[in-house]
């Protein structure tokens, strides 16, 4: 499961994904982490918006809860930055899959885990002939990070599957409009294992949490 990603210039984004910015913001750190403020684009009245949210959506186990209710404490939820295509109809992510909250993610690379358990490196995918891809995402707003997101996944196709078993939706051109516009169960067909080009560069960096 992605849990960094190196996300596109903001001016590049915006150019490939036909956005504009209606409130500006800063844009943090180039590679991305769950609970990091990332790049996404919604639409909003009709037009395709670039924000900056955070990634991951905030979620409170009932035993994180008790714990931090007996020390005195408050609880820390965790961020969910990855949504399992298979899972998008169930209660936790359903409320969340309409087309008012969808959005595309606009990737430079992403990372996997590489490796023996202990001795993992990171292994980055890239699109060989494009410096951008969109990956299909959901957002919502939280109490506790202001507007979120988390990126889709689903069974790994081709070259990324000598990686890991699973994958972001990576989402062709053509299938960006019906991604934020089509209803469900439409929208859903589009989150499948991407079979075009990927390259995999398996670096001797050493993986870890940040």
């Amino acid at each position: 499961m992605c849990n960094r990603y190196q996300q596109a210039a903001i001016q590049e984004a915006k150019d490939a994904l036909n956005a504009i910015i209606e409130t500006p913001f800063n844009v943090g750190s180039d590679i991305i982490h769950p609970q990091s403020p990332g790049l996404v684009v919604k639409r909003v009245n009709g037009q395709r918006v670039l924000a900056n949210m955070t990634w991951g959506f905030p979620l409170i186990l009932a035993e994180a809860r008790e714990r931090a209710k007996a020390k005195g404490v408050q609880v820390k939820p965790k961020p969910v930055n990855n949504a399992r295509t298979d899972k998008l109809a169930t209660g936790f992510w359903s409320r969340w899959t309409d087309p008012a909250h969808r959005c595309l993610i606009p990737v430079h690379a992403y990372a996997e885990a590489a490796g023996q358990k202990g001795q993992m490196t990171e292994a980055w995918m890239t699109m060989p002939d494009d410096s951008l891809f969109a990956v299909a995402g959901i957002w919502r707003p939280s109490a506790e990070w202001g507007d979120c997101y988390s990126m889709i996944m689903t069974e790994a196709a081709g070259e990324a599957a000598t990686v890991h078993s699973r994958m972001p939706v990576i989402l062709a051109i053509a299938d960006h409009t019906s991604w934020l516009e089509h209803e469900m169960p439409e929208a859903v067909k589009l989150c499948r294992g991407w079979e075009g080009a990927l390259t995999v560069n398996r670096t001797e960096t050493l993986w870890s949490s940040k």
